[in-house]
């Protein structure tokens, strides 16, 4: 392709068709809504191949892989965290950089891993599709669609997971872009630019709060005056209450360190670290202040001293943990 032509991905009429249709959806309806896209997703590699098993898994730190969505034999799956080792499919798809297939080692990488689903059944065949941050150069994560059939998936089948795959990475990288744009803004309680335990806990104590809802208008239902569906209506709506509670006690055990070492700052030193945030270097800080160099040098000396770091970027980003709770 060295004339520089975009070459069509070559697929079979019918799924071309189910594509087209899954590209204008997914633009529309599922930009934040991971849950819908991953499923919608599932459903849309379902109509072009038997899928007995669907997960989505991301990379997180050095050598984890978060599970958000995963789907097993007709049922939702539970989210999980796993560390990967050296021989499994995490490790192939970052060393190789491409689709793996269950055809290229009779399953031995899919099986050298952590298995997913129903651990009681072998899958028979299988594709694990890399998906790529903006520039294709760090691997965010991957997709995969199994089954218990042997010989499930064929060329088309895998093209097609491979289209799907790159059009939900695509979604992902542009929520990142976003973020990013909005994470280069000053840092300030109008501007909260970092995810923060408080802003964890305030989302899950929301959402929590609508299930509990739902089990209260359920229990109002004629449907629900018996037993035992009025007993197991109750008791989810205690289970809500109580995990709200939980939530908020465990906010006292949060890391409560950025606020202690910005509040052990004169004003005049919170003034300064503030402005750390935004990567002003020492003249703009001066000019900005008012101050004569030396001062703004001095005030830098004892902010490094009391936050017991070693430089004023380790500063910044401790102040802006700060400013974004």
């Amino acid at each position: 392709m060295g004339d520089g032509k975009v070459v069509p991905s070559r697929f079979d009429a019918g799924t071309a068709i189910v594509l087209r249709e899954a590209y204008h959806k997914i633009d529309a309806q599922f930009r934040g809504n991971h849950y819908g896209l991953y499923d919608y997703a599932r459903a849309v590699a379902a109509k072009i191949a038997r899928v007995d098993t669907f997960y989505v898994g991301l990379l997180h730190g050095a050598n984890r892989v978060r599970y958000p969505f995963g789907y097993e034999d007709g049922k939702y799956d539970d989210p999980a965290t796993h560390t990967f080792g050296p021989n499994g499919p995490t490790a192939w798809l970052l060393a190789q950089r491409q689709t793996y297939r269950f055809a290229y080692d009779n399953g031995a990488v899919l099986n050298g891993g952590i298995p997913c689903g129903d651990v009681n059944k072998v899958s028979a065949d299988a594709v694990i599709v890399p998906m790529f941050r903006a520039g294709g150069e760090r691997m965010l994560g991957m997709m995969s669609i199994q089954s218990y059939r042997p010989d499930a998936y064929d060329d088309n089948a895998v093209r097609a997971f491979e289209w799907l795959t790159g059009t939900v990475a695509r979604v992902l990288n542009r929520e990142a872009e976003d973020r990013e744009a909005l994470r280069l803004l000053p840092a300030g309680e109008e501007t909260p630019n970092l995810l923060t335990s408080d802003h964890v806990m305030e989302y899950l104590s929301n959402r929590i709060g609508v299930l509990r809802g739902l089990a209260d208008r359920a229990l109002e239902e004629p449907q629900a005056r018996g037993e035992p569906l009025r007993g197991q209506l109750t008791t989810l709506r205690t289970t809500a209450e109580q995990i709200q509670s939980e939530l908020i006690e465990m906010m006292l055990d949060a890391d409560e360190g950025p606020e202690q070492r910005f509040g052990r700052l004169t004003k005049a030193q919170q003034g300064i670290a503030v402005l750390l945030v935004q990567g002003l270097d020492n003249d703009a800080l001066a000019a900005e202040l008012g101050i004569s160099l030396n001062t703004v040098k001095s005030h830098l000396g004892t902010i490094l001293r009391k936050y017991e770091m070693d430089s004023r970027v380790q500063v910044a980003d401790d102040v802006r943990r700060y400013l974004a709770r």
